[in-house]
């Protein structure tokens, strides 16, 4: 399984790891979100969600996959944009890729609650897909299990002092920047707890923070989609390889392929695909 999903996810980063600005690279934009579009379609029907910003409309991509259970789903985002100028494959076709080896897993195994994938748009301008769904779900009181953002999962650096913190929680985790990490609101402890360790019985190094005050007192762990539904209430938690705090690429022209671990990234999304399989009853 290992060997086929690595292949599977590198075939995915090599169609969506490309210029991809919405105002600047509209084609590359526009190639990748129906690329997307079509690899969702393969487990079920793809719905827009569409939303304004500066006189036009923009769309975030919804597959909820087919599930007997009733209770609230676990909604699974990515973003599909980039800023000007770089190709973005950690930032993010991995979490791309990873969605969509999510939407195969659980498209061919159930999983505890329904799941709902959604590619949002326009994160690299504040936020703007997740914050209009976010409040389109407060605003009609729809409940989820809980929300996980895949935001950068593929750089790892196994070199000691490679891993950068903001201010004060150098001195709680590792300085080596070789693991995936968990970021949740207080109301996540539990999920991140479990996640953790079945990311690390899957050998992936995972470690994990839970924030308070919306995160607010560590502005740094608000700056992904799962931000907007911390604002609104929702269980939420970041999945990251922590950025421009251990990736010299990140926002650059240099956000290439050549510069990913796809080992690294192959064991995050076959954690995920377990962990978020057997995630507890609540």
């Amino acid at each position: 399984m290992f060997d086929l999903l690595s292949d599977r996810l590198s075939q995915h980063l090599e169609q969506i790891v490309r210029e991809r600005n919405p105002f600047f690279s509209s084609q590359g934009h526009f190639y990748v979100r129906e690329y997307l579009r079509q690899e969702l379609g393969n487990w079920g029907k793809v719905k827009s969600h569409c939303f304004p910003f500066q006189g036009k409309v923009y769309e975030n991509l919804i597959l909820d996959l087919p599930n007997n259970s009733q209770k609230p789903p676990i909604l699974i985002g990515a973003h599909y944009d980039t800023v000007p100028g770089s190709p973005g494959a950690d930032d993010n076709a991995t979490g791309l890729a990873v969605l969509l080896e999510l939407a195969r897993f659980f498209g061919e195994n159930q999983a505890n609650y329904p799941i709902r994938l959604i590619a949002f748009d326009l994160e690299e301008y504040g936020l703007l897909g997740s914050i209009a769904y976010a409040e389109k779900l407060k605003q009609t009181k729809q409940d989820l299990r809980l929300m996980l953002s895949l935001e950068m999962l593929g750089y790892c650096d196994k070199n000691p002092h490679s891993q950068k913190y903001p201010a004060f929680l150098e001195h709680f985790y590792p300085n080596t920047g070789d693991f995936i990490a968990l970021i949740g609101n207080l109301k996540t402890r539990k999920d991140l707890n479990f996640l953790s360790r079945v990311l690390r019985e899957n050998q992936t190094p995972c470690e994990w923070l839970p924030v308070i005050f919306g995160g607010y007192i560590v502005p740094d762990t608000r700056r992904s989609d799962h931000s907007p539904f911390w604002d609104c209430g929702y269980s939420a938690i970041m999945v990251t390889d922590t950025a421009n705090m251990r990736n010299p690429y990140y926002h650059s022209s240099q956000d290439t392929i050549a510069t990913l671990d796809l080992n690294f990234l192959t064991r995050v999304c076959q954690g995920l695909c377990f962990g978020l399989q057997s995630l507890p009853m609540r």
